[in-house]
């Protein structure tokens, strides 16, 4: 991959973790219940991606 593939793949990487943060922080302060662990769960997803996308830029 090139170097700028890379940086874009870790832009990528880098988003995902920020929405993730904003995403457990908006289901903490205004959900409940269901939708609060539902919300938690696609964070916990788009967390997992973003280190997927930092580590594919590493390599």
């Amino acid at each position: 991959m090139d170097p700028m593939m890379k940086m874009w793949v870790s832009f990528v990487g880098i988003g995902l973790m920020v929405l993730a943060a904003v995403l457990v922080m908006f289901a903490r302060a205004k959900t409940r219940g269901f939708i609060r662990m539902s919300l938690s769960l696609i964070a916990f997803v788009l967390l997992l991606s973003g280190m997927i996308c930092g580590l594919v830029a590493i390599v």
